[in-house]
């Protein structure tokens, strides 16, 4: 098997300062790296559409959960700022992909929805997106993706569990 570029780091650490636990790089310095290239390459179909990441997901929140949504409660789905998401919605609404209706009671309050053609594209966008996705995964084989993403799924739920100031 190929040697990964974090092993010749962790390799280099060995060498600089021998007897320093670096099991952390293993997971985490791989974990980075895999999100960077990640990034680079699965967006692809998004940006054919004039889509980004972030606007993609704001748009598969409002589709996933079928319902209207807060700028507050799409940031929570997105995990992204208020800051952020205000910015992407604008350019969201500004594509005609979304909607915004201001709350009767209180009009600081907007509710946001997918239009139709919003609707549309994400309905046309995900399969696409989908089998490009599992393209850039296929030379892990099933059983190592399931592995993997149950891997995963372990060290989220214990990060997700984490006081706020282990992450701060």
């Amino acid at each position: 098997m190929a040697e990964d570029v974090v092993a010749g780091v962790i390799r280099q650490w060995e060498q600089v300062l021998p007897g320093l636990e670096l099991a952390p790089i293993a997971v985490i310095g791989r974990l980075n790296r895999c999100f960077a290239l990640l990034q680079q390459a699965a967006d692809a179909p998004l940006r054919r559409e004039g889509l980004t990441r972030p606007e993609f997901d704001i748009l598969g929140a409002l589709r996933r959960t079928d319902r209207e949504l807060t700028p507050g409660r799409i940031a929570r789905e997105t995990f992204a700022s208020g800051a952020a998401v205000t910015k992407r919605l604008r350019q969201l609404e500004g594509r005609a992909l979304i909607t915004r209706r201001l709350d009767e009671r209180d009009r600081r309050v907007a509710h946001l929805s997918l239009t139709a053609d919003g609707r549309a594209l994400l309905d046309r966008l995900l399969p696409e997106q989908l089998r490009y996705e599992a393209a850039l995964l296929e030379g892990l084989g099933a059983r190592s993706q399931a592995q993997l993403a149950d891997g995963l799924g372990e060290l989220l739920v214990l990060l997700e569990g984490r006081p706020g100031s282990l992450v701060d």
